[in-house]
């Protein structure tokens, strides 16, 4: 099996830089500085257009837990049914029960709406489970879960605060997943890390961001008014660095 670099990207600007550095696919949201929102269907489309690489869209209405309310949850139905009509070639989502488990009745409707769309268009849709599987109560049965779901894809570190860390629970998840359903490593993956990262956990696929940090082009800073989270600076840009990607896809190329 061949090896696959997922670049999580939130603007045209870091899709590029990851097509650039040689990602396989991207997986796209808005606000990765808070783990991620659902992207705009112009965000899409413009990537799309722009990358021609397979895109995954995350589907997360808001910041915080994944124990969604009603109307959070038919929001995110009509969203996957949308990302999809737009071009998206996968969604990527989770829903927890207050318990803590994978929410099977809440996910299927959304599920199944990304899977009707992608019906009319005549072409195939990837479903991911998402790191809400990394906070879940019961990561075997959170699988099972989602081999009952029909997913093709868990995004997880292991359940760890980075990938490193949970390489002995990823390598079970690995084992137990077999070739059907993919277990994407991510969270503190790094060109440097990622040949241990394969060798420990026997995973093909990997998920990085591969972003810096650049200073905002105002030239004008009215400071003392912030816009956002207390802490985060409105003058500093989160973005793919095509080199921190050139040097992953390298890695993964030599294994």
């Amino acid at each position: 099996m061949p090896y696959t670099l997922e670049v999580c990207v939130d603007s045209t600007a870091s899709a590029l830089a990851a097509m650039q550095g040689g990602a396989h696919r991207l997986e796209l949201c808005a606000d990765l500085v808070i783990g991620g929102t659902t992207p705009s269907l112009a965000l899409l489309q413009q990537v799309k257009a722009e990358t021609g690489l397979p895109v995954r869209a995350l589907l997360r209405p808001r910041f915080g837990d994944f124990c969604y309310d009603r109307w959070e949850l038919a929001q995110m139905a009509q969203s996957a049914a949308r990302l999809v009509e737009a071009g998206a070639d996968g969604i990527v989502t989770g829903v927890l029960t207050p318990e803590g488990d994978v929410d099977v009745e809440a996910l299927q409707p959304i599920y199944a709406a990304a899977r009707a769309a992608a019906q009319r268009a005549g072409r195939p849709v990837a479903c991911t489970l998402h790191r809400a599987f990394d906070v879940c109560r019961d990561p075997f049965a959170a699988l099972e879960a989602a081999r009952a779901l029909g997913l093709s894809t868990i995004l997880t570190s292991g359940q760890a605060p980075s990938a490193p860390e949970g390489a002995a629970l990823l390598k079970r998840l690995v084992e137990a997943a077999g070739p059907e359903l993919e277990i994407l490593v991510g969270a503190g993956v790094t060109p440097e890390n990622l040949p241990a990262l394969a060798a420990a956990t026997g995973a093909r696929a990997f998920h990085l961001s591969g972003k810096r940090v650049l200073d905002s082009r105002m030239t004008f800073r009215r400071e003392g008014v912030p816009m956002g989270l207390p802490g985060f600076s409105e003058f500093a840009l989160w973005q793919t660095d095509a080199g921190v990607i050139r040097r992953a896809r390298s890695a993964l190329d030599s294994l």
